[in-house]
């Protein structure tokens, strides 16, 4: 009996701190991940450093993204990016990937993040495929301690091109191997 306790709480404690299993809901980041693919996410290294451009993680997001939502926390116009999430973290957890971070200028071109004047080589991401989303040439400013996230599905993710830039300590962790399904097994 002590023997099964100790393993339960081993196991309980790995999950709470260290490495916790996530399932991947939604085809915002395909062809990367798949809908269903099985993901694990280590949740203590943004304890001891920042997260990185690329950086595929889980987090919350702000409260207006919740269930699809789309408010940002200011008015802005359509052609501008989200510069500012609305108060309060929502209890949903979503998988994206960062594609700017604190002090950086954003803008987006044909899907793709211009950060700082640059855009990045993003041959992992599925086409815009046309639309307001895809086309965002206002320049806005990640705030400090804020990173900006994005689907590599980029004409079918809701992300912070609409509900704005995510805070650091709302990130649960950095997504680093996939171990379901077998034929999709890998480390990022």
């Amino acid at each position: 009996m002590i023997i099964v306790v100790l393993a339960v709480g081993l196991a309980l404690g790995i999950q709470a701190f260290i490495v916790k299993p996530y399932q991947i809901p939604s085809e915002s980041m395909e062809p990367t991940l798949d809908v269903g693919q099985r993901i694990l996410v280590n949740r203590f290294v943004y304890r001891f450093s920042d997260p990185d451009i690329g950086d595929i993680v889980v987090f919350h997001p702000p409260a207006g993204a919740d269930n699809g939502g789309m408010q940002c926390g200011v008015q802005k116009p359509p052609s501008q990016p989200c510069p500012t999430p609305t108060d309060g973290e929502s209890e949903q957890n979503f998988v994206k990937r960062i594609v700017a971070g604190p002090g950086d200028t954003l803008r987006i071109q044909d899907g793709h993040p211009v950060v700082n004047g640059e855009i990045p080589n993003e041959d992992f991401i599925r086409d815009c495929g046309g639309g307001m989303e895809c086309n965002m040439p206002q320049e806005i400013t990640i705030p400090k301690d804020h990173y900006f996230m994005m689907g590599d599905n980029r004409g079918m993710s809701t992300d912070s091109r609409f509900w704005g830039p995510v805070p650091k300590d709302w990130i649960i962790g950095k997504a680093f191997a996939t171990y379901w399904p077998p034929n999709r097994l890998g480390i990022f």
